[in-house]
């Protein structure tokens, strides 16, 4: 069982680390356009998003575990 955790576990490490990677995208198109609102509340969102896989991370590792 434990293979499986550490295997969901590293799947949704990958999936946070490419929500990053889209992240840095609408950063870079809020710095290239003034008027990149919809980029603003893309990268609001996926910040959201990437703070709930890094938790999910956490929980499938047993890093809540006292």
């Amino acid at each position: 069982m434990n293979d499986r955790l550490e295997e969901l576990a590293d799947a949704v490490s990958a999936l946070e680390r490419r929500v990053s990677d889209v992240i840095f995208d609408a950063v870079r198109a809020q710095l290239r356009d003034d008027d990149a609102t919809d980029a603003h509340e893309l990268e609001k969102r996926l910040a959201r998003v990437r703070r709930s896989l890094q938790k999910a991370e956490g929980l499938l590792r047993g890093y809540d575990r006292a």
